[in-house]
């Protein structure tokens, strides 16, 4: 089974009587719907609506597990605890040392929900266990199933949650009450606002570096982030996109040609004049 060890995770493990009510108050995630060993995305958000801290959380019998950036952990423990007042929750920081991902009829650890939703399985579990190869085969598997990953496809506090399609990924809920920039993300729903999307870019030849950006008649749409030979995923604006490919203008990642896909599991097209009007 292929598999790959992700050296920059970490993992925070929140417990306690309040656990979930604390949790459910704060987060975009809907834990009423999350499975036990289910990992979903989800985020701490700026209330201004923009992500603060990104993560996978997964149930467990004694609390909720979180799977963060390792660079992101510490800060966003102290977040967490500012927040937690007299709440029965107790916070900690797990000694495991990054991640180790396996795809392909996997059968340890929690299942990846944005995976999933792509027909494919792939399960993660903190730790590095025996055989687990590099980034490179699981970046191009994030790469074929549009599922992007901050530090390498966005910046933190750059991003709505609709930007890196949390709207479908199971990240964001809008049924449930109040979290942190609820307001926001709600109001670009109900108005249909979003149009920076994440999209699966392929080339004519190999891409140009991550940070590269996507250009139609000369203006930039959008910026490269995970690359991987001639296809990589980019952040850009639909609505230029899908006005440039109605009428057959160029979209350009660097010098090289490109044609750009949106995932096929979230449903989305990109607008028409039309519907832009």
């Amino acid at each position: 089974m292929p598999s790959a060890f992700l050296p920059d995770r970490a993992f925070v493990r929140i417990t306690g009587a309040d656990a979930e009510h604390f949790l459910q108050n704060l987060i975009t995630t809907d834990l009423g719907a999350l499975a036990d060993h289910d990992w979903r995305p989800g985020a701490l958000l700026t209330p201004q609506g923009k992500i603060f801290y990104d993560f996978l959380i997964s149930h467990r019998d004694d609390g909720f597990m979180i799977d963060i950036r390792a660079d992101q952990v510490e800060a966003f423990v102290r977040r967490m605890t500012m927040y937690k007042l007299r709440a029965a929750v107790t916070i900690e920081t797990l000694p495991e040392t990054g991640a180790t991902v396996i795809w392909g009829e996997a059968s340890d650890g929690a299942a990846d929900h944005r995976f999933a939703l792509a027909g494919t399985e792939v399960r993660r579990q903190p730790g590095r266990f025996d055989g687990a190869g590099d980034r490179g085969a699981y970046d191009a598997l994030r790469i074929l199933h549009g599922v992007p990953e901050s530090g390498q496809d966005y910046a933190l506090q750059d991003a709505f949650p609709h930007d890196i399609l949390f709207d479908k990924s199971g990240g964001v809920s809008f049924r449930k009450g109040c979290y942190v920039g609820q307001e926001v993300v709600s109001r670009m729903q109900h108005r249909s606002t979003a149009r920076r999307r994440v999209v699966i870019v392929s080339g004519e030849a190999p891409l140009p570096a991550s940070g590269s950006e996507i250009t139609i008649g000369g203006k930039a749409i959008g910026a490269l982030g995970t690359v991987a030979g001639e296809r990589g995923l980019a952040i850009v604006r639909i609505d230029k996109a899908g006005e440039a490919m109605a009428v057959g203008e160029p979209i350009l990642a660097g010098d090289v040609p490109v044609s750009v896909a949106l995932p096929g599991w979230t449903g989305l097209t990109f607008p028409s004049s039309a519907e832009e009007a």
